[in-house]
């Protein structure tokens, strides 16, 4: 990865036809993990398992609080330098909902989260309609570009915050 592109070096490999076959995730972050001169230890591997199993935005104090729950032993300061470097690796990739709080969501291999927001209250709707990705595909398209990933957040009043 480099810094200047936010964008991972190899995540993909290219075989016969043209296909791209996804690198094991596990296999990106030791990567990058090794780049770094740093150990893919047992409180990463935890650290990756369990957003692996989450399928939406998440928090780090959330994601420490689970981990307490499993019973798995990382500190809170691990828990961020490894959201970092899954950051750094564009493995996760922070989200900004809200003025208060940082979410991150996973971004290999899955696909993109789109969000209709309420800035009154913070409600969260996640949008899974195809017209946000065509839009996007198209869009960059349209100037040449080749989409790798997108994120759509539509902040706005929701309905039943207007007589608030």
């Amino acid at each position: 990865m480099t810094d200047s592109d936010n964008t991972t070096e190899t995540s993909s490999i290219k075989i016969s036809g043209g296909l791209d076959v996804m690198m094991p995730l596990c296999a990106v972050f030791r990567r990058h993990l090794k780049d770094q001169d740093l150990k893919y230890t047992r409180e990463r591997a935890d650290i990756l398992d369990l957003i692996m199993e989450i399928d939406d935005v998440f928090e780090a104090d959330s994601l420490l609080d689970e981990m307490k729950k499993r019973g798995h032993g990382a500190s809170k300061a691990t828990v961020y330098r490894t959201l970092k470097l899954l950051q750094d690796a564009g493995i996760i990739t922070p989200i900004m909902l809200d003025s208060r709080q940082t979410y991150y969501h996973l971004v290999y291999g899955r696909d993109p989260l789109n969000f209709l927001v309420c800035l009154r209250t913070g409600k969260r709707i996640r949008i899974t309609d195809d017209r946000a990705q065509n839009l996007a595909k198209a869009m960059a398209e349209e100037h040449g570009w080749h989409p790798a990933a997108h994120r759509m957040v539509i902040y706005g009043i929701s309905p039943d915050s207007e007589d608030k």
